[in-house]
């Protein structure tokens, strides 16, 4: 494909990713991206590549394009956030890029005089926060109030491009043989910083392609996902509930953790999510794992279960600001609505969760979200209803099972959530409590022999 057919595809995709915004689905960029592709069979791996990070990068920079390009919506807004992101990033001059837009087979239409004053633009003066942070601007007191000091740090690191790591299966090899035999095929990898099982690539590659995926020796799972399911510290002949399971990345991690033995109840209100888990079990080697489809969360079948579980993960529905990184349009397609909707449904769910867990057995409710809203002010607000939990130091549990993290609040053991972001860790931002029940011994009752 030649570099000027390159622009023209990037501009199409991008075209079409901004249009999926005005309607009612708000359709995810990566799913838009991988059926764009899937259409269009005669476009190669390097070309896909170029075309697929060109776009990321303006969906995580939008609001400084939007910026430079004031009116761009006027005039065919993915066409002229393409052109003006190729100057920006110093892959063209206006110059080369009218050559570039030449009319010709497959290749952009020429630039118009509107469109070459646009390109032309100065912005004037320093942009504000929400333009050189890239965040939208609805959400800022919310972000400052919940990042505090370390509001322009943390921003700046979610709007960097994400490593990709994945999760030794154990059940199958260890992370000694799995890092053996990846680099030995050319996948530049290492040890994870934090969690046992993790391996980080140190750069882009084909993982998937690895035979040991498809061996089921590995899932591609972010370190701080992994975190997250490490402090459920479910053991072997437990009986463990994932609330929320989706399709089923902490399910799969758990059941390694239980050795495959013991009860895992996987649940959510998605079918299509839930289907997705089955091939992945089988190919991991999992067979410990039950799944159901929830109505809501206050399905009836719930009760069958009430009190009876070691452990209940609620992996909740969350804005999730924690993974910028990998899915830079959420910033733009998420509103204030969505926001209140779902701290609505957090407080829902977390609630009818807790039902399920037994005398001193434990609820963990964690996020993919930095904002306090979604994380410690929901969890506060749970322990004000229900005094029959206690947070557990999240910190004490790794060190139980042998794991030195880099934790905030590590040294709060009042608090001690785990909480995690790409600025401190590395990692995608994620938030998790851990909440034992305690029930108090209801009062002895005395009578009087007569």
């Amino acid at each position: 494909m030649t570099p000027n057919a390159r622009i023209q595809i990037s501009i199409d995709l991008l075209d079409e990713i901004l249009q999926s915004w005005n309607s009612e689905k708000r359709i995810p960029a990566d799913k838009i991206i991988d059926r764009f592709f899937r259409s269009q069979r005669f476009i190669g791996s390097k070309d896909r590549a170029y075309v697929g990070e060109l776009v990321y990068w303006v969906l995580r920079n939008l609001a400084m394009m939007r910026f430079i390009c004031p009116a761009a919506a006027h005039l065919g807004e993915g066409r002229m956030l393409i052109l003006a992101a190729l100057i920006y990033r110093g892959e063209y001059t206006l110059a080369t890029l009218r050559d570039a837009c030449d009319g010709s087979k497959y290749a952009p239409h020429t630039i118009t005089p509107n469109e070459k004053e646009l390109l032309s633009y100065k912005a004037p003066g320093e942009p504000p926060s929400h333009v050189r942070l890239n965040y939208p601007e609805w959400l800022e007191p919310e972000l400052k109030k919940s990042l505090k000091g370390e509001f322009e740090e943390a921003l700046a690191a979610l709007n960097e491009q994400a490593a990709t790591d994945v999760r030794v299966n154990t059940l199958k090899t260890t992370r000694e043989e799995l890092l053996a035999s990846l680099n030995a095929q050319g996948f530049s990898c290492e040890a994870a910083p934090t969690s046992p099982v993790g391996i980080r690539l140190k750069k882009r590659a084909p993982i998937f392609t690895a035979p040991e995926f498809k061996d089921g020796h590995f899932e591609v799972q972010d370190e701080g996902s992994q975190m997250v399911a490490g402090l459920t510290d479910a053991k072997p002949g437990m009986k463990v509930i994932d609330f929320c399971a989706g399709a089923g990345g902490k399910t799969l991690a758990i059941a390694a953790q239980m050795k495959n033995k013991g009860r895992l109840l996987a649940w959510d209100v998605s079918e299509k999510r839930l289907k997705q888990i089955k091939e992945r079990l089988k190919r991991a080697g999992v067979d410990n794992v039950q799944t159901h489809v929830l109505e809501s969360e206050n399905d009836g079948f719930v009760k069958r279960h009430k009190a009876s579980a070691d452990r209940v993960l609620v992996d909740a529905p969350c804005s999730g600001t924690g993974t910028w990184r990998r899915n830079p349009d959420l910033k733009w397609r998420f509103t204030q609505a969505d926001l209140d909707e779902v701290v609505t449904l957090q407080e829902s769910i977390l609630q009818s969760a807790s039902r399920l867990v037994a005398p001193g057995g434990r609820l963990i409710y964690a996020t993919c979200s930095i904002l306090s809203c979604e994380n410690d002010r929901q969890v506060e607000k749970f322990l004000e209803n229900n005094d029959n939990f206690r947070v557990v130091c999240a910190k004490k549990i790794w060190d139980n099972i042998g794991i030195e993290s880099k934790m905030a609040n590590r040294d709060d053991a009042a608090v001690s959530y785990l909480s995690v972001a790409p600025h401190q860790d590395g990692v995608d931002g994620f938030f998790a409590a851990v909440l034992e029940r305690v029930d108090r011994p209801s009062p002895t009752k005395h009578t009087n022999d007569t």
